[in-house]
């Protein structure tokens, strides 16, 4: 049974929002009585996405952003205070998996691009979010890091090393806030049964059933369970947690 929290008259920004765990956790942050800015790269599954929420009553606001362009963050920051008057939580959840590859083979473009969305695009979002908390001397920042900034994979190493970044990021920006008001943590997802690993799983660059047999729960994750995750980290009821990279894997890596 999941907790149940009270966000209402508060403001929720969610990006990669259009599907997976970014729609999941924009849904229950609505579901607990938010606002919230969905922003994601794909207009329509961002459109989709918005739509489904205001089809079941809930205060929507779709934004597209490449999280990429320093510009178009701000402007989603913008845009989501002029429509709502404030900010007061935010999963910054956008990001991008590659091919696997020998570290020795790595094209610079890969590498450029995986850390310019899973890293500089959670730099850029959470700049922006802070400028605005900071006004309020208020706020809760998740960042979606992996179970890929917590440990190494062979094969994976631009990947992790995004990753591993976003855990540096928190922890530092989470010091430097805590005492202004704003708490700063991190999420570190395991497999999670998501579009994005659905297309891995089809492009053979994952098999579900080894990825099954890692996790020691014997199962992917929901992307529901990180939705939770990121609600507690959210809430009052996590309000001394400062700088952690939580770990919700099904115990990978606890090994």
């Amino acid at each position: 049974m999941n907790p149940t929290y009270d966000f209402s008259g508060q403001v929720a920004l969610v990006t990669g929002a259009g599907s997976g765990m970014g729609l999941a956790t924009a849904q229950a942050y609505a579901q607990a009585g938010a606002a919230v800015t969905l922003a994601d790269i794909d207009e329509q599954a961002l459109k989709t996405a918005a739509q489904k929420l205001r089809a079941q009553g809930h205060e929507v606001l779709a934004v597209p952003c490449d999280v990429t362009d320093e510009d178009q963050v701000a402007a989603m920051v913008d845009r989501t205070v002029e429509t709502f008057g404030r900010l007061d939580m935010a999963f910054n959840n956008a990001g991008i998996q590659i091919p696997p590859s020998d570290a020795a083979d790595e094209d610079a473009a890969v590498f450029d691009r995986v850390n310019a969305v899973n890293l500089r695009g959670v730099w850029a979002c959470m700049k922006h979010e802070l400028a605005q908390m900071r006004t309020q001397g208020s706020g809760a920042i998740v960042n979606c890091s992996s179970l890929g900034g917590l440990v190494g994979i062979p094969g994976r190493a631009s990947y992790h090393a995004s990753k591993h970044g976003v855990i540096g990021l928190t922890t530092s920006a989470a010091l430097e806030y805590a005492p202004r008001g704003v708490r700063i943590n991190a999420v570190c997802p395991g497999t999670i049964d998501t579009p994005m690993v659905a297309d891995m799983i089809a492009k053979g660059e994952l098999d579900r059933a080894e990825a099954e047999a890692s996790q020691p729960i014997g199962r992917l994750g929901r992307a529901e369970e990180i939705a939770s995750a990121v609600l507690w980290l959210s809430s009052p009821g996590a309000g001394f947690v400062i700088g952690v990279a939580l770990p919700v894997d099904g115990g990978y890596v606890a090994r």
